[in-house]
């Protein structure tokens, strides 16, 4: 087999595992069930809440050390 020939079974080899990849995409893309929209606001809410809350426990922490530390 010449090298022209092997580079073009590659390049057929690679384009068809690219057009199977994208049909199996495709076909399991059918298969998602997608939340409510209610239920992604809630669930974004809560979140970003938590985000929150987190941030304003971290940034006390911060202002005790740096209290505590300049003490030292």
């Amino acid at each position: 087999m010449s090298t022209k020939t092997n580079e073009n079974v590659k390049m057929t080899n690679a384009a068809n595992g690219i057009v199977n990849y994208f049909k199996g995409v495709r076909s399991e893309w059918g298969k998602i069930t997608w939340p409510e929209r209610q239920q992604v606001v809630v669930e974004t809410v809560f979140v970003v809440g938590i985000v929150f809350v987190f941030t304003v426990f971290i940034y006390v922490v911060d202002i005790l050390f740096d209290f505590v530390l300049s003490k030292i």
